[in-house]
């Protein structure tokens, strides 16, 4: 074993003469991180989403949560660098951003927002994987013993399954070293989303081609024996499931930070933002159309949960999802892993435990070596545990989508994006675009909060028959 204080993967060509970092990013290695970041598991609520706002409401609410996210996602390009969009200095992450524009209760503010949101996605792609991965086993005892069999399965082992896998794959350095799990990942989400939309296709098909629903959905439909504040409630939390399902502020300076340029990063990372956001918006729109018109009020939470056959095509989709999910997850995870990395090494910065790397060769190959470093190795793995042992204990699907999105959409996709904008460009207070913009954040904070308090309430009801430790399919 060989011990080295060097940093992995830096050729000095490759290096950055600004601020010493390597960027290596494309256009196109953006938009595949947009995309994994973007499609997630809320694409599998949107149609449970749709159903609870109905025809007239649902489509339309999936377009302007679009537009807003891609408006103020180009606001947020401008800020990477300050104080000017092309000639400023470098602001590596969200955090930094906001430090550069905005006071100490700003910064306050966005760092309880993204780390917290961080972190919660990273709990609901390990809660949605293991629905993933349960579903496959159902379906397959369903498909052996008929739909009326009893094919229940815990939940808890492939939680613990997906967590070892990220213990491993969190040991990539950085966000530059994940372009590839990304590309995965991507690739997956589209995989996913086109059989999904299939299988809603041939529901719709096979009712005869009648579009199921009503306009306004099941919060003013009769037919459905829910409460009238239990449909308030879950109209509420629609709003948030859409929000969840577009919000990736959080990583997005870290994804422009990879960006190699000229051309100016701000550029670049707008295009990646059209292509990755448009591209989502087609999907979105598709299958939380398409599954309503399939199921109409009867839209389940989890839009694959409603299919077992063909079971071979219903399992290709949830593995598809898990694959898809391991990507996702370091994509926001490596945000968090960064930064704690750095105020360690800021507060101990010749501590061999932190800066050694240990390089060990690797038997039965031609010079083939693993390196790892042992506190990025301790402190991620640690991470990953008790980010799985929360996982465990919060098995609400949809209740857990909407308080995500309803906690950071405004906060960190719109209203940091908008005043860091007021700010760069000077826009005087009073003048028809300081109102237009601050028009917008209001619009949005009502959104936000009537999202917070459906899914606050889901997730109380739900607490009712939860067991710690217990997730049931």
């Amino acid at each position: 074993m060989e011990i080295e204080t060097v940093e992995i993967g830096r050729p000095k060509e490759d290096i950055d003469e600004e601020d010493g970092h390597q960027r290596e990013g494309t256009v196109w290695s953006a938009t595949a991180h947009c995309i994994t970041a973007v499609i997630g598991s809320g694409i599998l609520a949107l149609s449970w989403s749709v159903a609870q706002l109905g025809w007239i409401l649902g489509p339309p609410v999936l377009l302007v949560f679009a537009a807003i996210t891609y408006y103020t996602s180009t606001l947020l390009a401008d800020c990477y660098r300050s104080p000017h969009p092309v000639t400023g200095s470098r602001n590596r992450t969200y955090m930094a951003v906001v430090r550069s524009y905005l006071g100490p209760k700003d910064v306050f503010m966005c760092a309880i927002a993204q780390y917290a949101n961080l972190w919660g996605a990273m709990i609901s792609y390990t809660l949605t994987a293991s629905i993933s991965m349960m579903s496959v086993t159902r379906s397959n005892c369903y498909h052996e013993r008929g739909q009326t069999a009893k094919c229940t399965t815990n939940g808890n082992l492939f939680m613990v399954m997906f967590g070892a896998a990220q213990i491993v794959l969190s040991q990539l350095p950085n966000m530059e070293k994940i372009t590839w799990l990304s590309v995965m990942a991507a690739t997956m989400s589209f995989a996913y989303s086109i059989i999904s939309l299939c299988l809603c296709l041939f529901k719709w098909f096979s009712n005869h081609g009648d579009v199921q629903g009503t306009p306004f959905g099941i919060m003013a439909s009769h037919a459905v024996g829910l409460s009238p504040a239990l449909k308030t409630w879950n109209a509420f939390q629609a709003l948030g499931n859409i929000a969840f399902a577009y919000t990736f502020a959080e990583v997005m300076i870290e994804i422009q930070d990879t960006l190699r340029s000229p051309p100016s990063e701000n550029v670049i990372m707008k295009k990646a933002n059209l292509y990755g956001i448009g591209t989502t918006t087609i999907f979105y729109l598709s299958i939380g159309c398409v599954g309503y018109a399939a199921f109409g009020n009867n839209t389940p939470g989890n839009i694959l949960t409603g299919f077992y056959e063909p079971f071979w095509l219903v399992d290709l989709a949830h593995i598809c999802i898990v694959i898809h999910l391991v990507g996702a997850y370091q994509v926001f995870a490596q945000p968090i892993f960064a930064t704690i990395e750095r105020n360690i090494v800021s507060k101990w910065p010749e501590a061999t435990f932190i800066n050694n790397v240990y390089t060990v060769r690797l038997p039965l190959t031609k010079g083939g070596c693993l390196s790892f470093n042992l506190s990025k190795l301790l402190i991620r793995s640690i991470f990953i545990v008790l980010t799985t042992l929360v996982s465990m204990l919060l098995p609400f699907f949809n209740a857990i989508m909407g308080l995500l999105g309803a906690s950071s959409f405004w906060a960190l996709t719109v209203y940091i994006p908008v005043t860091m904008c007021i700010v760069q460009r000077n826009i005087g207070r009073g003048s028809l675009r300081w109102i237009m913009l601050q028009s917008l954040s209001g619009f949005c904070f009502l959104a936000s909060f009537l999202a917070a308090v459906g899914s606050v309430a889901g997730i109380i009801d739900s607490l009712k028959g939860a067991k710690p430790f217990h997730i049931e399919y």
